[in-house]
């Protein structure tokens, strides 16, 4: 698997110089909803309201060819070679405008004169992007490969009835580690074990931090808005700074196979991407990655979307159903190291087909770890600034 910059990784490190005292490391790829667009839940899915004025298009329209299709997505968070032979089979150039936030990439949409034919929206801006009018709702005919797709994503709970949006990569948060020198696996434990003090990462990233001490500490709240509950998180998490020296990072894919970190709080994709950066003589099977067996861990996806202002609708169409196929999802994650949320990616073709090893099967993702996963979900802007608040605490005892 070739090095790439994990999406993630870029996101978080341009977002770090722009972000306030106060806030701590705010994450940007969650931001606060409207108040007039609801905040789905799993257990309280969304269908996303359908316009008069913004219509899907008609079926059996052939695809527009020549000019230019237009991405809207994170660096480097496609494969080139899956876009340029796409393209090229099209008949047309492959434009890939980049972003840092979903906060930046509405902006671009919202920009009188800019076009764009597919954007990679997270699921907590596709609500407000519907109710905005900035997507054109999705004509099924032309997504043969979303039956690919996990059953739960054909139709999630973020946006019922896919009418605007198909998913994209699947990843999990949990525990990246040297398996040459953790002999005991003990899940979250491993984070305040001092055997491995100063060598002890969390991911910089407030609402992820505190849902780890949460789920550490047997709550699944993680996205609560009691005041008590927040706080008592930040609590559990100082106690890092003295048992621990708890540093924050967000390069675990460098980190854990360099040895600069024995374990760390990290995503999966960081540790399939870790396979890249082993230093010249050292193999895959020192790098490990632990996921809860049961309700307390946190999964996530990505999306892909098309925007309302698209010139090539069917195209875009067509190229959303190209990132469904199975095997251009295989190509697609040699690149990303992230997964996409197809069913023919299992744990053990990975191993078998050797994009993993059998340490790091764990970090594959599948719908039933996806269905008895946490989510960390959308939050209203009081209770967003309750979790930065505690964050900050955190980070001014360090």
């Amino acid at each position: 698997m070739p090095p790439s910059i994990d999406r993630r990784k870029f996101l978080l490190v341009s977002a770090l110089a722009s972000v306030t005292a106060a806030c701590g490391s705010e994450r940007p790829r969650r931001p606060s909803a409207a108040s007039a667009v609801p905040l789905s839940r799993t257990d309280s899915p969304a269908a996303l309201p359908l316009h008069d004025d913004v219509p899907m298009i008609a079926n059996g329209l052939s695809p527009e060819t020549g000019g230019t299709l237009k991405l809207l997505n994170y660096a480097e968070y496609i494969s080139p070679d899956v876009v340029k032979k796409f393209g090229k089979e099209h008949g047309v150039e492959v434009e890939i405008t980049t972003f840092i936030t979903q906060e930046e990439a509405i902006a671009k949409l919202r920009t009188a004169g800019a076009s764009f034919d597919v954007w990679f929206p997270t699921p907590d801006v596709i609500g407000k992007a519907a109710v905005g009018k900035l997507l054109l709702p999705l004509n099924k005919t032309y997504l043969g490969n979303l039956g690919n797709a996990w059953p739960q994503l054909q139709s999630p709970f973020y946006d019922e009835g896919a009418r605007y949006s198909v998913p994209y990569n699947a990843y999990t948060t949990g525990i990246g580690y040297r398996a040459d020198k953790v002999k005991d696996v003990t899940g979250y434990d491993l984070l305040w074990n001092p055997a491995y003090k100063g060598k002890a990462y969390l991911i910089d990233d407030p609402r992820e931090a505190l849902a780890l001490a949460m789920l550490k500490n047997g709550s699944l709240e993680i996205n609560t808005e009691d005041p008590a509950k927040i706080a008592q998180a930040g609590t559990w998490l100082t106690e890092l700074v003295d048992l621990m020296n708890i540093k924050l990072g967000i390069v675990a894919y460098q980190y854990v196979p360099e040895g600069q970190a024995t374990v760390h709080h990290c995503w999966s994709g960081d540790m399939i991407n870790a396979q890249s950066y082993l230093p010249k003589g050292v193999e895959a099977d020192v790098l490990g990655y632990w996921y809860p067996g049961d309700t307390t861990g946190v999964v996530g996806t990505d999306s892909m979307a098309i925007p309302r202002t698209a010139t090539k609708p069917v195209l875009a169409h067509m190229l959303l159903n190209h990132l469904l196929d199975n095997g251009v999802g295989q190509e697609n994650f040699s690149y990303t190291g992230y997964q996409p949320a197809l069913t023919a990616i299992t744990p053990e073709k990975m191993v078998t087909d050797e994009f993993v090893t059998e340490q790091l099967k764990s970090a594959i993702v599948t719908p039933d770890v996806y269905a008895r996963s946490q989510q960390i979900f959308q939050i209203t802007p009081a209770a967003e600034a309750l979790w930065n608040d505690s964050w900050a605490k955190f980070k001014a005892g360090q």
